[in-house]
């Protein structure tokens, strides 16, 4: 059983125009260390629920977390162990790092706390179009963040987008030869997604040009020896991120700080809780919680902040996991904790998608196509269970 915990940073240097995350610019709210301030009251409150676990992951995701303080950051890991969390030998802890944010005395500070993966939004290396999308660093910035990585031979991974405004083939195959230049560990590829109201879906490429950037992607880094591993990320063997595998494996986690959501199993269909993803509410309820332990991980949050599963939101999240890694998901295993009913009715589900090239059976366990990998949200409509 493995367990990760997400801790939220929500401060940026600016905001990207395709970004929906709970973000601010650093400036227009509440000094870091007074956020790190409240972070620390509640894992304090509610870290104790978790003693039971012995930490595989910690994730610190925004945001920037690079941007604060790198004694902060250190506090966080410090509370923790402090409430009697154990950490496992192996525990990945990663950070998101934006370039042109880190130094060799950060990095040391990180280093000396545990942290052991470094997470980088690269996004592009052509200037005019990380303007374009509202980043603030260059691509220089980025090239002597990742050199200075390299150089100290620490495990990094780091973003690319595709299917920018104005991105050509070329420009995408300018990207990978500095993927190849670097030769991380471990890359995620995402396309630009936005909704069709947003100003960036009138540049937004069309969709036969994404799926040519996707198949581009793949067959590179696959020269690489980085492999697709799951519908976005890429890694050589034995580097996939632990702390997402624990999201796509229906694991525990327990997410700390603004908007961050967690997932317990400790009834029959597990349940999801959060925090507020406005900074005034969050901030508010944390500052009322007592000093004391909490009876319960969910308590003191209101009741549009946890949700019990029942049985078919679980079938469906199930699916939907499993389905986005390149493993698989195995009907034994779903048997195992639906009954046979329910793996019957997954089946026929699968035999259909199957005869329509979405999806094949491969060394007991049924996985998507390449096919199925561009068709992915049909086929999660198709596995999401009503009744």
């Amino acid at each position: 059983m493995a367990f990760g915990i997400y801790v939220h940073i929500p401060y940026c240097i600016q905001r990207c125009r395709y970004c929906d995350f709970a973000t601010y610019e650093k400036s227009s709210i509440l000094p870091p260390l007074q956020y790190i301030e409240l972070v620390k009251k509640e894992i304090q409150v509610y870290g104790p629920q978790f003693k039971e676990f012995a930490v595989d992951t910690v994730y610190f995701g925004g945001g920037t977390p690079s941007l604060v303080e790198a004694e902060g950051i250190v506090s966080i890991l410090e509370t923790l162990k402090q409430q009697g969390l154990s950490f496992k030998p192996n525990a990945e802890i990663t950070i998101e790092i934006n370039p042109a944010t880190i130094d060799e005395k950060k990095i040391e500070i990180y280093l000396a706390a545990g942290i052991n993966r470094f997470s980088v939004g690269a996004q592009t290396f052509r200037d005019d179009i990380l303007k374009s999308v509202g980043r603030e660093h260059s691509a220089d910035d980025t090239r002597k963040t990742l050199e200075l990585l390299s150089q100290k031979k620490l495990n990094y991974t780091f973003d690319l987008l595709f299917a920018l405004p104005n991105q050509t083939i070329e420009d995408l195959e300018r990207d990978l030869e500095w993927v190849k230049h670097f030769s991380p560990n471990h890359l995620s590829a995402y396309c630009l997604t936005v909704p069709d109201s947003h100003p960036l879906a009138k540049v937004r490429l069309p969709e036969q040009k994404q799926i040519e950037m996707f198949d581009l992607i793949e067959k590179k880094l696959s020269s690489m020896g980085i492999l697709r591993y799951e519908i976005s990320n890429f890694s050589r063997p034995s580097f996939e991120s632990k702390h997402n595998m624990i999201y796509w494996t229906d694991e525990n986690f327990w997410g700390i700080g603004l908007s961050a959501h967690s997932y317990i199993k400790d009834n029959a269909w597990g349940k999801r809780f959060w925090n507020y993803s406005n900074i005034n509410e969050y901030t508010k309820q944390i500052q009322k919680l007592p000093n004391e332990q909490a009876n319960t991980p969910i308590a003191y949050r209101e009741s549009d902040q946890f949700e019990i599963l029942v049985e078919r939101q679980a079938l469906t999240d199930f699916c939907h996991v499993f389905l986005r890694i390149k493993r698989g998901l195995s009907l034994e295993e779903l048997e195992c904790k639906f009954g046979s009913l329910r793996k019957e009715q997954v089946e026929a589900i699968f035999d259909d998608l199957k005869m329509k090239g979405f999806i094949e059976y491969f060394e007991k366990r049924w996985r998507l196509t390449e096919n199925g990998i561009l068709m992915s949200n049909q086929i999660f409509e198709a596995c999401t269970f009503l009744n």
